[in-house]
This record gives structure tokens, sequence and C-alpha cells, in this order.
């Protein structure tokens, strides 16, 4: 699988690069989305575990987090609560990607999570156009909303 991943070209479609944390535990994931997001003109941080996460993001202030609930160390959930907590990173959009359940992410916008999505979604096996399409319109939509 991951052999076929060297074979995608994505043409970069958000105007200016910016910096993406990926925060996950699955090697295999954080591989994957980190080719597809920098294929696509992204500067792309990562992380496998909770801490490693939150200190990148407070040290680097990404323009977005992609965030996985079920991390070592410390979760996602804490993580997401502790980028809540401080000024410097309160309103850094955060994309929850985890295996449960849509169900749960009403739950999750309110706890602070910009969107959520599930990994399922990801469809990887069709490639990695789902997940780059969706990250490229949140943060169009946080750019929108920050101007």
């Amino acid at each position: 699988m991951l052999e076929a991943l060297k074979n995608i070209r994505f043409t970069p479609i958000y105007p200016v690069s910016v910096k993406i944390l990926l925060i996950d535990d699955s090697r295999f994931l954080r591989m994957a989305n980190e080719r597809a997001l920098t294929l696509a003109g992204h500067e792309v941080l990562s992380a496998a575990d909770g801490e490693e996460g939150l200190r990148l993001a407070c040290e680097q202030k990404p323009d977005l987090v992609v965030l996985d609930l079920m991390l070592p160390k410390l979760p996602g959930l804490e993580v997401l609560r502790k980028l809540r907590s401080r000024p410097d990173t309160a309103s850094m959009p955060v994309v929850v990607i985890s295996g449960l359940s849509q169900a749960n992410d009403q739950k999750l916008v309110s706890e602070g999570a910009t969107s959520y999505f599930e990994k399922s979604r990801l469809m990887l096996d069709r490639g990695s156009d789902t997940f780059v399409e969706t990250i490229n319109a949140l943060l169009a939509k946080a750019k929108r909303a920050s101007a």
C-alpha cells in the first residue's frame, strides 16, 4: 500500500503553503496523510503521541492541526482541551480524526474541535483526494473567518 502512495501526484490547490500538524499514532496514516498534504503544497509537521503533538503545536504554531483522538501519552481530547485553554493556540483550527462514529462530532465541536472526520472516510485505498480536499476546504473556511 505504501508503494502505491509513492505514485500519487497532487496539484497544489491552496494558493499559499500552510503549516499543518498531523498528530496520529498510526505510522501508516501519518505517512500517507503527510505525503498527500506535502504533494498538495503544504508544509507538514507530524507527531506520534499527544505530548509531542501539544509541544509542536505550541512551539510551531501551525495553521491547522489534524488530531487523532486515541493517542499514547496524552489523549487527543486532552490535547484539544489544552490547546483551547492557551491564549496563543485557542483559535488554532483543529480537525479531529478518529475511528469512532460521527455521532461524537457534536461533543467534539462543543469541546473546541473545528471539524470531525472519521478515519473510515479517508478511503486511502482509493487515494488521498478526499482527505486533502477536506483539509483545503477547512483551511479556506478558516481563512475567510479570520479575514
